[in-house]
């Protein structure tokens, strides 16, 4: 149950994220819920390999590079699903620390507490 609220909580933040970007769309909740799921399967798979893969570069920029690899998922994402637009790259950046942070506050504040 936990599982589906946090899925429906990180596609709420995706439909959000065109009110605060104009360069980020998402055509509709559909898309968003879409998006969302392969987003969370792509942090999942995906994200864990390619921060082992940059290591040593994510050390030299002090972490600073983790922002990269999350605008260029959040990027690949809105490539190839439909009815999600990321206008670039920057773009993708700084639309991946909105999705965080919408999602955080979302789900610090619909999500009860652990024991």
């Amino acid at each position: 149950m936990r599982l589906l609220l946090v899925w429906l909580i990180n596609a709420a933040a995706l439909f959000a994220l065109p009110y605060l970007m104009s360069s980020i769309k998402v055509d509709s909740i559909v898309s968003a819920l879409i998006a969302a799921l392969v987003l969370g399967l792509v942090n999942t798979f995906i994200r864990p390999v390619l921060v082992l893969l940059t290591l040593p570069a994510t050390l030299l920029t002090l972490g600073l590079f983790i922002f990269v690899i999350n605008g260029l998922l959040f990027w690949f994402v809105g490539s190839f699903i439909e009815g999600f637009h990321v206008a670039g790259f920057w773009s993708a950046v700084a639309g991946a620390i909105l999705y965080s942070i919408i999602s955080w506050a979302l789900s610090a504040m619909l999500l009860p507490k652990k024991a």
